[in-house]
């Protein structure tokens, strides 16, 4: 597994980049946002993790389906979420991909394949084997992705999903984004055997430990389980090492996280890293990268002004999209 066979060529790397890139900003002006009293909600910063989801928007096809947790913005934007439908449901507007109803903790967005995002710790994943199936029943080769932290991965439904996945060999790609800290508690004090990929010989399907914060090694990763996906050679667990920037939920005190391993890993910022080895190889200019990001604030400035400008949602619109018949007043 995790062979050289996929290769992330030059022109690759640079659109993984302007994932990243885009991925970084949105989330240092959800916390901007936060802070000016603009748009109050609760708030998962994915700072740091930024290149995992880069990589799985690469890859993945729009009719491919991801479900992911509350900390999973990072997802939803690395696979296509358009940025206004995103801000306008994070204000709770009308013109948002719920209608506003949905908030923070329940983006969707059908049209890219973004079918849920769930608040219940490891439920993403028999969300996607669900999904999984009803490919495998079309005789598609969609593939479904379920990513879940490594809290997560200690939960008895993520289990019971890779052990369904394996004997039915669904095309559930399980995409573990270890960030080192399960709410405010350290990896090694809540998860036994060191590692989580390793868990995956006792399902009998592969699984790769893989640094989640390197393209190069994500991308050969994560492509080869979706071609072993589509192929119809069922899932993979892939447990991605990586480290969030900033504590829990917004505002948290993050004094748990040793302060010499957190300063070590912000030097490593996986997006910089990534922008200076774009420079280094020539593979794109100052001016070039530049001109990417200028437009990203761009694009997050009109997200917001428009999220802002949009109505709220009427009191009695609660009644709607509830059933399939509007519930009487």
């Amino acid at each position: 597994m995790a062979s050289k066979q996929f290769v992330a060529n030059p022109a690759v790397l640079l659109e993984i980049y302007q994932r990243a890139a885009l991925l970084k900003a949105n989330d240092e002006r959800a916390r901007k946002v936060i802070l000016s009293g603009q748009i109050a909600m609760v708030y998962y910063s994915y700072r740091g993790q930024e290149i995992i989801p880069s990589v799985m928007g690469q890859v993945l096809r729009d009719d491919d389906k991801l479900c992911t947790i509350y900390r999973g913005i990072h997802d939803m934007l690395g696979k296509g979420f358009p940025l206004r439908e995103l801000w306008a449901e994070l204000a709770g507007r009308t013109t948002g991909s719920c209608k506003g109803k949905g908030g923070p903790m329940h983006l969707t967005y059908p049209p890219k394949g973004i079918m849920v995002t769930t608040g219940i710790v490891g439920s993403s994943a028999p969300i996607a084997n669900g999904l999984a199936w009803a490919a495998q029943l079309d005789k598609s080769d969609r593939v479904s992705v379920c990513t879940f932290g490594d809290g997560a991965s200690n939960i008895g439904a993520v289990h019971e999903a890779l052990n369904l996945a394996a004997v039915w060999k669904l095309p559930t790609i399980f995409v573990c984004q270890n960030n080192l800290f399960a709410e405010h508690t350290t990896f090694e004090k809540m998860t036994a055997g060191g590692n989580i990929a390793g868990r995956a010989e006792g399902y009998g399907i592969p699984g790769v430990r893989v640094d989640g914060n390197d393209p190069e090694a994500m991308y050969s990763a994560f492509a080869e389980a979706v071609a072993r996906a589509r192929a119809g050679e069922g899932p993979t667990l892939l447990e991605c090492m990586t480290f969030r920037f900033h504590g829990h939920t917004f505002g948290d005190d993050d004094s748990y996280m040793p302060k010499g391993q957190k300063a070590e890993a912000i030097e490593a910022d996986p997006v910089p890293r990534l922008r200076a080895r774009l420079l280094a190889d020539g593979i794109a200019s100052e001016d070039q990268l530049a001109a990417i990001e200028a437009d990203i604030e761009k694009q997050i400035d009109d997200a917001i002004e428009y999220a802002l400008a949009s109505p709220w949602p009427e009191r009695d619109s609660l009644r709607f999209d509830v059933f399939a018949q509007e519930i009487a007043a």
